[in-house]
């Protein structure tokens, strides 16, 4: 599309080549995969199989675990049979270090019942070591039919690799600056491992990339001479976001750059939970990047204004979070049962203003009453004025129509009514 100035959307998606992780393809044609990460002791069955539960309830379409001992590797198998119990087949991502290559081989129940394995050329192993332990995880992803995230980090790039380049750079007649040296060497460690995963036999359709730092610049500048040096799939994520709105805005800010350019297969947010906070909140905002880009949709949004003068009465914001709430809490049913709910469009506004004209662009939106405006609402259905709410209960006279109108405009899945 044209506005009439300037090109219009994100660029076309980088070519990739596809992943199967489970049921789930990464790359390729696919669309932008959420994935996220528990914070519990894997070990623990019982709170591991509960913080997945939720993830996956929250939208997240792939959910990696630590798998760090014998314990946590153990546990493994059982996790993934309590979640099938539970009808939640969310693919399972092992997360190693270090010991990667002795878990793997010690409990083959764990080997299968993982979906991908996730490992860090620069702690697989230190000298000689490194080589036989990365080749006996990539022979074990062979063995088992297992994709591989070759996953390279700022904190634990190889030392000897750094210096190795910093010296080789030192000795040129015109030496690049340190930072760009470091993002070479952090892309030749991610490269080079998968050109040695490819040489053992591990398919190309079998390796997905990351090159995790946690500058917003330093990570569009790696993913931007990464996307052009190979068609694996990318993973993208800032590899320590930070906690509440800065983590939010820092994967934000770096995160919709690369998407709008095409680059980017699939995402986490990693952000550091608030004491007690769920650990859902990483996939809503992954979910909310994805869909107010347009590059996805996954629950119906609410568009709601800020307030100003005219809306001293916090009831319009008492609204909008209300039915924010009831979208969130009843998406899991609707997505099983409405065929393309996800799209529905929302708005509640605060005043004469922009209401009514913001109201109309979406499928269901109401106009509540500013301070000194006569106390109605106006409510629009797909453009048209259809009621006029009054009273106190216009937030469960909303919410209700909200339901009528899922029903009534989205085509039942397999028959459902």
């Amino acid at each position: 599309m044209v506005d009439g100035v300037s090109g219009y959307g994100a660029l076309p998606r980088r070519a990739s080549v596809p992943v199967r992780v489970g049921k789930v393809t990464v790359g390729g044609s696919a669309p932008v995969v959420v994935q996220s990460m528990t914070n519990t002791d894997t070990a623990d069955v019982d709170g591991t199989v509960k913080q997945v539960a939720e993830l996956w309830r929250a939208g997240s379409e792939l959910v990696r675990l630590t798998v760090n001992n014998e314990e946590a590797a153990a546990a493994v198998p059982v996790i993934r049979d309590k979640l099938a119990q539970r009808a939640i087949e969310v693919p399972l991502i092992g997360d190693f270090h270090y010991n990667g290559h002795t878990l793997l081989t010690r409990h083959p129940a764990c080997a299968e019942a993982l979906a991908k394995y996730r490992i860090n050329p620069g702690n697989v192993g230190f000298g000689a070591k490194r080589d036989v332990q990365f080749a006996t995880i990539v022979e074990k992803a062979i063995e088992y039919r297992k994709p591989v995230r070759i996953g390279a980090n700022w904190g634990s790039l190889d030392q000897a690799l750094l210096t190795k380049m910093m010296d080789e750079n030192t000795a040129t007649a015109a030496p690049a600056d340190t930072a760009s040296v470091a993002r070479e060497a952090l892309i030749f460690s991610a490269l080079h491992s998968a050109e040695r995963a490819r040489e053992l036999g591990l398919g190309a359709n079998q390796i997905i990339i990351s090159c995790k730092v946690s500058g917003v610049q330093e990570l569009i500048a790696v993913y931007r001479a990464l996307a052009q040096r190979c068609t694996y799939p990318l993973h993208l994520g800032l590899t320590e976001a930070g906690m509440g709105s800065k983590g939010i805005v820092a994967s934000t800010a770096a995160l919709a750059v690369l998407l709008q350019e095409g680059i980017g297969d699939t995402i986490r947010i990693s952000l550091t939970p608030e004491p007690g906070e769920s650990r859902t909140r990483e996939v809503i905002v992954a979910q909310e990047l994805l869909q107010t880009m347009g590059l996805r949709a996954f629950t119906p949004m609410v568009t709601a204004c800020p307030g100003c003068g005219r809306t001293t009465s916090t009831f319009f914001q008492e609204l909008a979070k209300t039915v924010q709430d009831h979208v969130r809490e009843r998406m899991p049913d609707w997505r099983l049962r409405y065929d393309g709910v996800e799209n529905l469009t929302l708005a509640v506004m605060g005043c004469v203003v922009n209401g009514p004209g913001e109201s109309k662009y979406a499928n269901i939106g109401i106009s509540l009453p500013g301070t000194g405006e006569a106390p109605s609402a106006p409510v629009f259905v797909d453009g048209v004025k259809v009621a006029t709410l009054r009273g106190e209960r216009i937030s469960d006279e909303f919410v209700e129509m909200i339901e009528r109108y899922v029903q009534e405009h989205y085509q039942p899945i397999g028959g459902q009514g």
